[in-house]
């Protein structure tokens, strides 16, 4: 039914945003090589059992699970930032990041296919268990043919597990605040699937979730203090301090960029449909040009903050994805189909070459906890999707567009006042004590 489709779109979410942060976390830890043969080999298996369902509430559960292979984007963060220097790193994340949403759109159009050619009320089952099966072997590949560094070279581990270190009081204020919306995004989706909403989930359930989430945030600021206790009595050296703020500014264009991106391919084919007219596979073509785009624009993003700097590059891209939006604020009915589709493509554009830029960056704050920074910031992508969606839910298209041109006007300002373009090096220590320097100029 309608609704069980709305429980899936909504467990399609819930489970990447803390999954982006553990992973995070254990990237940094084990290293790109472990995490992302497991992620692997472990979303193959739930993708055969999500094949394998017999019915809706077992679908439901391989689906919610499904939801941690997203963490996987995570890793190759962490990964790329080993094997690419400074003035590389943008390009080759966002050929990363742009290749891995052009999967996605040609997934939603391959399996399709895959499934009328293998055939009958079982094809869809072949095709899902069949990327499960390509999964699987590709991370055994990827175990036996990767290594997480250049030989010869050190992979940074951060000192201590379940937090990142900040370097000032108030940048742990600043954390403790930002770890807040992650909370309340998982809360909004519970709420969408309680009795007041959808009602896939019982009052009690939904209860028990609400306080677990709570829970979960008392238990994680407790960590984030403990980790960071020792800033309140024994200053950090200048030499290793960073400045949180990169991150929280990181954060929220990452929540406008990536999660108008979210909000965008769920909502465009109905919207071609419900506003013009057009049937349902047109409407599907021209909504699947919107992820395609990632694969020019996004390693565009990424070139441009490697040619021209990181922050200029930010500041272009945010005014175009503001103007862009409001733009498609202003679209009717009585706007000609071609010039629509135009209109997307360039907010499209701009919001994903804002994506490019904003990774071109996150290798650049902290070498040793790489992965929780992209783990922190993909996160907010995800919290950024939940908002959006959430607002189109109450409201029509055109307060979506403009929702998201006001978000990104507001983040415009955090990064003009708080993004620093990256400049000398960074210190990490090595494991004889001895510090080791990394140019972070483009």
């Amino acid at each position: 039914s309608n609704q069980e489709i709305n429980v899936l779109l909504i467990l399609n979410l819930a489970l990447t945003i803390p999954a982006r942060v553990v992973v995070g976390m254990l990237v940094d830890k084990l290293g790109p090589r472990i995490m992302f043969s497991s992620i692997l080999i472990i979303g193959g298996i739930i993708s055969i059992l999500f094949a394998l369902a017999q019915n809706y509430h077992q679908l439901a559960m391989a689906r919610f699970a499904l939801g941690f292979v997203g963490a996987g984007f995570v890793v190759g963060i962490r990964m790329i930032t080993e094997w690419f220097p400074a003035k590389e790193t943008g390009l080759a994340q966002g050929i990363y990041g742009g290749w891995g949403n052009f999967g996605s759109a040609g997934a939603a159009l391959l399996l399709p296919s895959i499934a009328l050619v293998l055939g009958g009320n079982d094809g869809w089952r072949y095709a899902i268990g069949l990327t499960g099966i390509i999964a699987i072997i590709y991370g055994v590949l990827y175990y036996f043919l990767v290594s997480n560094t250049p030989r010869g070279s050190t992979y940074f581990k951060p000192k201590k597990m379940g937090a990142m270190e900040v370097t000032s009081v108030g940048d742990l204020v600043l954390y403790l605040l930002m770890s807040l919306p992650m909370y309340a995004a998982l809360a909004v989706l519970n709420w969408k699937l309680s009795p007041a909403v959808l009602g896939w989930l019982d009052g009690t359930v939904s209860t028990v979730i609400y306080l677990f989430l709570a829970g979960l945030y008392v238990l994680q600021s407790y960590k984030i203090i403990s980790i960071n206790k020792s800033i309140f009595s024994v200053p950090i050296p200048k030499l290793h301090r960073y400045a949180f703020a990169q991150v929280v500014a990181l954060d929220l264009a990452y929540m406008v960029t990536f999660g108008a991106e979210l909000a965008l391919v769920s909502m465009l084919p109905l919207f071609y449909v419900n506003y013009f007219g057009t049937s349902l596979v047109l409407a599907g073509i021209l909504a699947g040009l919107f992820p395609v785009i990632n694969l020019v624009a996004r390693p565009a993003g990424g070139y441009f903050s490697d040619k021209f700097g990181r922050r200029l590059t930010m500041l272009i891209v945010f005014t175009g994805i503001t103007g862009a939006f409001l733009l498609m604020g202003q679209v009717t009915k009585e706007w000609a189909l071609p010039l629509v589709v135009a209109t997307t493509i360039l907010a499209g554009i701009f919001a994903k070459a804002g994506s490019g830029a904003v990774y071109s960056i996150v290798p650049l704050v902290q070498r040793r906890f790489t992965g929780q920074i992209a783990g922190m910031v993909g996160a907010y992508g995800n919290v950024g999707g939940v908002i959006f969606l959430t607002v189109l839910s109450f409201y029509d298209p055109h307060t979506l567009f403009l929702t998201i041109a006001a978000t990104a006007g507001v983040t415009l300002l955090f990064v003009f006042f708080m993004l620093k373009e990256p400049k000398g090096q960074m210190a990490e220590v090595m494991e004889d004590g001895t510090v080791q320097m990394i140019s972070v100029e483009k």
